[in-house]
């Protein structure tokens, strides 16, 4: 809820809401930073971009196996309402630190604007490096689930068998595609961006009405709203029985909170967005809400429209979505509309590679990442970092290879990309209200529901940041096993263990780029920090400024 007319204050600067705004490239000097990026998107690319990230249409058909044997439709309905009403809670405590901060670092950034000077470069460290495991899982499942889905539409109709191996090979090819259309398409991202939207938008909505128009019957409205499925037991015991249906609610609830995943990417994309401190924060508000409308609509669509729930989740295509396509259009329908959903998924992991390099430029150009003087560089011609894109799409099919030998990787892919970023968001706002005396507000705030909308975002993501890592089959063996916790307990050790051994020597937080220059530092350097002790001691004090 943006208030139209105030006057807030910027260290000493003061901004007129409502007025005459300081020029983007002012506004960006004023954190320390030059203006390296191309800086030509509006607010409905800005918006766009985590619109196309978010996609309904790739997180329910990616997760409805999960779904429909996790808590069955029931959970997913209601599941999703629940969460998209704390999702927003979080989009609107994130927005409104965005608009005081617009800057692509988004969250790690943030927290150390927010921490007192001692603490700014620990705090920022760590959520840094959330946002980037995060970054890469949310990636790794889009893309792995569109590789998916092409092998998936491959057998309609033919001969073809898929199985891990050809799906990662698969998985190489569209990471490799979304890189180089992410190093050399740059140019034309806008208007991909644009391309984007409407198809998820129409796409979506041409889905949802084909199928029910043309199902042969629809399930009853006790089956799609009442209806609580528990098919996480492998030996028939699900843990419904072994600990309790509310268990199996909470982590049924994942598929919502995957979906709903990844609008800090309007944050990321401030350094290339005009007006950007009402821009990303209106960004990623209206993205979650359209989105939030969209994707109920589409749950109900696929549930009121299977047919055979049997059928449906033992399908032989392997995708329960795919099964009701084939169900109610027949096999070139399904054709059609397995088009779209792979369209939308291919776009989607195209800009969340966007979003993912952008953050992984700001992080290494405040030299915390290990290369970081390799990493952060961009493109004179094309005003790219490069670099990070390639570096997002390698760490990217790593964190997918674990598939070839798990039948619960994808699912531990979206809980690790669901903790990693939702921790990551999560910190700058628990700062927010710590330290709500040292928070200075921006064009887009809140008001007097500032505090409480914290508060609750905060213990939302607390919850479900541990629900994530709770095992989701049983019984627990080498192949059932959830790693997400074990994927996030190793970036929390690398990267204290990293900080305790090294980093907290030199690590200062989000370093001013402008007057490192003027002091002769390579901020990407750690030993030129190191060697230039006086002048780090004045970069630290500059954080307060």
């Amino acid at each position: 809820m943006p208030h139209s007319n105030s006057v807030t204050q910027h260290g000493s600067q003061a901004v007129e809401v409502g007025g005459v705004y300081p020029s983007d490239e002012a506004e960006l000097a004023r954190m320390g930073y030059k203006q390296e990026l191309r800086r030509d998107l509006n607010l409905l690319q800005n918006f766009g971009v985590s619109f196309s990230i978010i996609s309904v249409i790739t997180g329910i058909p990616s997760l409805f196996l999960f779904g429909l044997t996790t808590g069955g439709p029931a959970v997913m309905v209601w599941g999703w309402i629940v969460v998209a009403f704390f999702t927003m809670l979080v989009g609107l405590a994130m927005a409104e630190i965005c608009s005081a901060h617009p800057t692509s670092g988004g969250p790690y950034f943030w927290a150390a604007m927010i921490s007192k000077s001692q603490g700014a470069p620990f705090a920022s460290w760590i959520t840094g490096w959330f946002n980037l495991l995060g970054q890469v899982a949310v990636t790794t499942g889009i893309s792995f689930a569109c590789a998916n889905f092409i092998s998936t539409v491959a057998t309609i109709g033919t001969n073809y068998q898929p199985n891990s191996r050809k799906t990662v090979g698969i998985y190489a090819a569209v990471l490799f595609i979304q890189g180089m259309i992410n190093t050399f398409g740059v140019h034309i991202l806008k208007y991909l961006n644009n391309v984007s939207v409407w198809w998820h938008a129409v796409g979506t909505a041409s889905l949802v009405i084909a199928i029910l128009a043309a199902a042969p019957k629809h399930q009853s409205g006790k089956f799609v709203f009442r209806t609580f499925i528990d098919g996480t037991g492998l030996d028939g015991v699900g843990w419904s029985q072994r600990a309790s249906s509310a268990y199996v609610a909470l982590i049924g609830i994942l598929i919502a909170q995957y979906t709903l995943t990844g609008f800090d990417a309007s944050a990321h994309m401030t350094e290339e967005t005009h007006n950007a401190a009402m821009s990303g924060s209106i960004g990623i508000v209206v993205s979650i809400g359209v989105s939030a409308v969209l994707g109920w609509f589409l749950l109900l669509g696929l549930l009121f429209s299977i047919q055979d729930y049997n059928t449906t989740i033992a399908s032989p295509t392997g995708q329960p979505v795919t099964q009701i396509f084939l169900d109610t259009v027949g096999e070139k329908g399904a054709i059609v509309l397995m088009v779209i959903v792979i369209g939308a998924m291919f776009f989607c992991g195209t800009f969340s590679i966007t979003s993912n390099s952008r953050m992984m430029y700001a992080f290494s150009r405040d030299g915390a990442i290990p290369g970081s003087k390799f990493l952060h560089k961009v493109d004179r011609r094309w005003r790219v970092p490069i670099r990070t894109v390639w570096f997002a799409c390698t760490l990217s099919f790593i964190l997918g290879l674990p598939s070839l030998g798990s039948s619960v990787a994808f699912s531990a892919a979206t809980s690790i990309a669901t903790i990693g970023l939702y921790i990551s968001y999560g910190i700058p706002i628990a700062l927010r209200v710590i330290y709500a005396d040292r928070f200075v507000r921006g064009p887009f705030h809140l008001g007097a529901l500032s505090y409480p909308i914290a508060i609750a975002a905060v213990l939302w993501i607390a919850l479900i940041s541990i629900a994530f890592c709770l095992p989701q089959l049983n019984p627990v063996s080498a192949q059932t096993l959830n790693y997400a916790p074990v994927a996030v307990g190793i970036v929390v050790a690398y990267a204290l263990g990293f900080w305790l051994l090294s980093a907290r020597t030199w690590f200062t937080g989000p370093v001013k780029q402008i007057a490192a220059e003027e002091m002769g530092i390579d901020i990407t350097d750690p030993a030129a920090l190191a060697d230039k002790e006086p002048e780090k001691e004045i970069l630290e004090k500059s954080l307060d400024s």
